[in-house]
């Protein structure tokens, strides 16, 4: 079964992410194959997706915005992050706000 794949480590947790943008709002919306789906409302254009992302992210695993890494992916849908700080388990939590909002 597939589910998010989190992998914890000293830095902190890294997972990968799907990125919608221009979306009409700022939400997580389940799982993209093993990463976390989430919908912005910015553009993809001169880094405001991913700006976007490390807020969003830093936002709602009450996290700085320095805590949150983008690894890969910088001109991609499909992104690594890294959030340190924070363990697998609250990574995953993000996963139930998300549950039912497709």
């Amino acid at each position: 079964m597939k589910g998010l794949q989190v992998t914890e480590g000293k830095e902190g947790c890294t997972f990968g992410v799907h990125v919608i943008p221009r979306s009409r709002r700022d939400a997580v919306v389940g799982l993209y194959g093993e990463a976390l789906k989430v919908r912005l409302k910015a553009p993809p254009a001169e880094g405001q997706a991913n700006r976007a992302l490390r807020a969003f992210l830093a936002d709602r695993l009450r996290v700085s915005l320095e805590a949150v890494e983008i690894l890969s992916g910088h001109t991609s849908r499909r992104k690594v992050v890294r959030v340190a700080g924070v363990r697998p388990d609250q990574v995953h939590a993000l996963l139930d706000e998300g549950q039912g909002r497709e």
